[in-house]
């Protein structure tokens, strides 16, 4: 049975040149170098790009989201809010699905900003774990106060297995220094 990946990026904190594919920032980092290694290995793989990333809102995401059809052999791998979002669709579809990656996930709303306080601040609901085959959480020593007490509140509720990497900060370009994430490869081809 044929399987998809689906990786879905995270939140950038302002439009940061969002509009422009040659400026934004948010559907880099790792993720084109993940989809090129996958496309190599004959796996299918979709990066959907959802609107206005930096003021999140579920509706929206879901929306763009459901232009796919998500089949139980799937991976969804989910950076930072990105992978909110994925929490969020698990619980709200009860889809089943192979594997769920969780990049630096966060769940910490900044406090002075409605989009991401109603965004961030659902609750997680916990049979997702019955749903998923694999719950995979990876994180750095290194990662912000608040990503650490996300992948704590998150682990908490679904539990799952997580992966902490030494300097990989919140898993961006600038934080890890390359573009290259053989880790997360090799958890998707398991």
């Amino acid at each position: 049975m044929n399987k998809t990946v689906y990786i879905i990026h995270g939140c950038p904190s302002s439009i940061e040149k969002a509009m422009d594919p040659e400026t934004r920032t948010y559907d880099k980092h790792w993720i084109p170098w993940t989809k090129k290694e996958l496309l190599v290995r004959g796996v299918r793989v979709e990066t959907p790009l959802l609107p206005n990333p930096w003021e999140p809102d579920y509706e929206t995401f879901k929306k763009e989201f459901e232009k796919f059809t998500i089949l139980e052999n799937d991976i969804l791998v989910g950076h930072s809010c990105g992978a909110t979002f994925l929490i969020s669709w698990l619980g709200d579809t009860k889809k089943k699905i192979a594997k769920l990656i969780l990049v630096a996930p966060w769940k910490i709303a900044d406090k002075d900003n409605d989009y991401r306080r109603a965004f961030y601040e659902s609750p997680i609901d916990k049979t997702i774990e019955s749903r998923v085959g694999e719950i995979i959480i990876f994180t750095a020593d290194d990662e912000y106060d608040d990503g650490k007490k996300s992948v704590e509140m998150i682990h908490n509720v679904l539990g799952g297995r997580i992966i902490e990497l030494k300097g990989r900060g919140h898993y961006t370009q600038g934080d890890m220094g390359t573009t290259e994430f053989p880790e997360l490869l090799s958890e998707i081809l398991k």
